[in-house]
């Protein structure tokens, strides 16, 4: 499929009443309003398509950026091109999501997490803190720096109430997905959330409920098992 005939197709597919919804959930102009089952049987025809997902990222459109994460090929993806749709992603769903998604599988997943923390524009610092809780949720712990993932929740333990406002929401799951996927930091994790206490987000009228660091990690070890590894991060 060409981008031509694939925005087409999401136009096509596009609702005024899912575009609502994604507006009030931070997703920003121009986008259809496409439903993400349909972005998938999209997904499932192109497959993985490097060119073809940088192509749709370009289109600017919510949408097709959104796509063009499902699709990417991240090991092709280089640090000037990550750099680049960090930049670009004005939306709070290919900010937290999409990019975080294809930095993890990319070679420079750390290293521009790390980064991108520091950034002073919230969109890129809560992409930085979400690429750092797919990291944790991916990865082998043996392929993780545990000592630097240590010092980063310390991080977050002495920062979150004082940070932005996605920045918080993103450093929260960060310390939920270190608690419940990272066996040798859980109790560090849960003592942090503790002393943090909760977390407030504004989350512009929708339902969307802050999670409770302790208390999801305590459900997700509530077996007794560890828990295993995701095989993708991308949904």
């Amino acid at each position: 499929m060409e981008v031509n005939e694939i925005m087409a197709e999401l136009k096509a597919n596009g609702s005024d009443s899912i575009k609502k919804i994604l507006l009030k959930h931070g997703v920003k102009e121009p986008f259809f309003g496409v439903k993400v089952e349909y972005l998938k049987t999209i997904q499932k025809k192109v497959k993985t398509n490097y060119q073809l997902a940088k192509d749709l990222y370009a289109t600017g459109n919510a949408d097709a950026m959104y796509l063009a994460g499902l699709i990417a090929d991240d090991e092709k993806m280089t640090k000037d091109e990550l750099q680049t749709w960090v930049k670009q992603a004005v939306s709070n769903n290919i900010a937290e999501y999409t990019v975080p998604w294809v930095t993890t599988g990319s070679h420079y997943g750390f290293e521009l997490a790390n980064e991108w923390i520091n950034n002073k524009d919230e969109r890129i610092a809560a992409s930085g803190w979400s690429t750092l809780s797919n990291l944790v949720s991916l990865k082998p712990d043996d392929e993780l720096d545990l000592k630097a993932l240590k010092g980063l929740l310390t991080r977050v333990e002495q920062t979150i109430h004082s940070s932005q406002n996605r920045v918080r929401s993103a450093m929260n799951i960060f310390v939920i997905s270190l608690g419940t996927y990272v066996a040798a930091l859980t109790d560090d994790a849960i003592a942090a959330a503790n002393k943090i206490g909760d977390v407030t987000v504004d989350k512009n009228g929708t339902a969307c409920k802050v999670p409770k660091a302790v208390e999801y990690i305590q459900k997700a070890l509530g077996k007794g098992k560890p828990v295993a590894k995701k095989k993708t991060v991308k949904c």
